[in-house]
């Protein structure tokens, strides 16, 4: 098969398999990495070799940008010290400890490479942790600061990976360059990913008003950062992760809503695509390594793989306990601004601790000169392989019998927020409209449809319509409004079959009424949840709200 065979082919698998996966309610980088691993074997397949190159310039940029737009900013700045425990302090320790280990048990196996395979193997996957996590109501510190170390902890492995293959390929170590390299290649990193986003926001602003080429320049940007830290001997994850953070605070100011609303969309899908078919190379890679692992038998690297991913579980529950529960102890101020989280939540962070892409794509990148580079790349993908799938499967029964759930009420928040929105609105209208810049008509037809609201989000019965129930009348007015939709839609399709206006023409008038459509959808729960039930794909809403109005519906 032709290479662009394949990847269409893995494509389509992916999107099969996430739809399976869904069905039978597991996380699909688990399925991916399952199926990968069994097509992988399949006799007359060609071999699919992943290039490291490959992974560290096509995945990671976009998927670590993807994901520093996604945390909240407030949030991770409220738990700075539990992710910078995480993402620096457990990366060093769980390194140190697989150096300790593994040099001590294997014969030949020196503390450098031990080093090296713990730089390697000690960052969890942000993608599988939020995966496996998604829709099942953690509290969100808990969500926030494993989303935290993901995004930072890349980095401190990889510029730790750096130090130790050059001690590996040199036979040189010096502990005072490696930790000044270590802090000026950190600091330098974040103060260039500051300095791109500085400027790309103005780029966007400038944008403002054409959607397309906007959102194809937040493709770009994580390339482009990628690169230029690279070529300046920096880490470009982290000054993508630094840019992505530093423009996600921005932009409801660089972006107009119309991009907003294509960019997320455009960026739903790319992530979802690349997340799938990396997981699923991950799977593939198992023969590809096994063909290289001559100088040890597969029973005693299957031992040495079982040990390691020992290693990394024990290791990180060994450092979320006393990381979270000492510094409080020790010092009166953060005992008193941070609250002691329970320990159930702590267990949540201490099992959280899937490994991905990163790891595998830095095995893959050591050079063919490195000692035991066949064993290092078999016992990454054990730890990757275990830690997916025995981590990730139990993590949701293990949140369930633990009884941890976000202790607020989203529901009451949202209602408190459209309820504010609404409030917002009316006095609006009221301060700068009331005086005759608006006819009587018009303003009483504004104010009545967010007082109507109200009454709906307060469960108050309208004094006008006694005897109505507060939450069916305002269903009853989005029903209508939906159905007035449809027959809009019937005209659109009319003018379609017989092709007397552009094309262009009726996708823009179409793509308004969706958009109106899914907004009215969002603002009630039961409509909600009949037409987009959770994990479904929004493309199948058309279908849904035929079925939930009784009306006919124009694909």
């Amino acid at each position: 098969m032709k290479p662009i065979e394949i990847i269409t082919s893995l494509l389509a698998l992916t999107s099969l398999l996430a739809v399976v996966a869904r069905k039978i309610k597991i996380s699909y980088p688990i399925l991916l990495v399952l199926v990968g691993l069994g097509i992988g074997f399949v006799p007359g397949l060609p071999a699919v070799a992943l290039e490291p190159d490959v992974v560290f310039l096509v995945f990671l940029p976009p998927l670590l940008y993807g994901a520093a737009w996604t945390i909240n900013n407030a949030n991770l700045k409220r738990y700075w010290r539990a992710v910078g425990l995480l993402a620096i302090g457990l990366v060093l320790f769980t390194s140190t400890l697989v150096a300790l280990f593994f040099a001590a048990l294997i014969p030949g196996f020196s503390i450098a490479q031990g080093f090296l395979l713990g730089a390697i193997i000690a960052p969890p996957d942000a993608v599988a942790a939020a995966s496996v996590m998604r829709g099942l109501g953690i509290p969100k510190r808990v969500s926030t600061i494993l989303e935290g170390e993901s995004l930072v902890n890349d980095a401190t492995s990889l510029v730790l990976y750096r130090f130790a293959l050059g001690a590996v390929l040199t036979g040189q170590f010096s502990l005072v360059n490696a930790s000044w390299q270590f802090v000026w290649s950190g600091a330098s990193s974040v103060a260039l990913g500051f300095a791109v986003g500085w400027l790309m926001q103005y780029v966007h602003r400038s944008l403002r008003h054409d959607a397309t080429t906007n959102t194809a320049v937040t493709l770009l940007i994580p390339y482009g950062v990628y690169l230029l830290a690279e070529h300046l001997a920096l880490s470009g994850v982290l000054a993508v992760v630094t840019t992505g953070l530093f423009l996600s605070w921005r932009d409801n100011v660089i972006f107009s809503d119309q991009t907003r609303v294509q960019a997320y969309v455009v960026w739903d899908v790319v992530v979802f695509l690349l997340n799938g078919l990396v997981f699923i190379l991950i799977g593939l890679q198992l023969p590809h390594i096994l063909s290289g692992l001559n100088t040890i038998g597969l029973g005693q690297a299957l031992v040495y793989a079982a040990v390691l991913s020992l290693i990394i579980i024990v290791g990180r529950i060994l450092w979320v306990f006393p990381g979270t529960y000492l510094p409080r102890i020790l010092n009166t101020k953060i005992r008193r601004s941070e609250p002691r989280p329970p320990w159930q939540e702590v267990a949540i962070i201490g099992w959280a601790g899937m490994r991905g892409v990163v790891s595998l794509a830095a095995a893959l990148a050591l050079p063919e000169t490195v000692p035991g580079r066949d064993l290092i790349l078999f016992l990454t993908f054990g730890g990757i392989l275990v830690t997916l799938v025995v981590q990730g499967l139990s993590l949701p029964k293990l949140i369930s019998w633990l009884g941890v759930r976000d202790g607020a009420d989203e529901h009451e928040q949202e209602r408190d927020l459209r309820r504010k929105l609404a409030y917002k609105a009316i006095a609006h209208l009221e301060e700068n409209h009331a005086i005759g810049s608006l006819p009587d008509a018009a303003l009483a037809q504004l104010k009545n449809s967010f007082e109507l609201k109200i009454d709906h989000l307060n469960g108050r019965v309208r004094a006008d319509l006694p005897g109505e129930a507060p939450t069916g009348l305002y269903e009853q007015v989005v029903r209508v409004q939906l159905e007035l939709i449809e027959a809009e839609r019937m005209v659109i399709d009319e003018h379609r079959r017989e092709g007397e206006l552009s094309d262009e023409l009726l996708r823009k008038l179409e793509n308004e009424l969706d958009y109106e459509a899914v907004r009215l959808t969002s603002t009630l729960p039961t409509i909600s949840a009949a037409l987009f039930p959770e994990e479904q794909p929004m493309s199948s809403w058309l279908s849904r709200l035929k079925r939930y109005t009784g009306r006919p519906v124009t694909p």
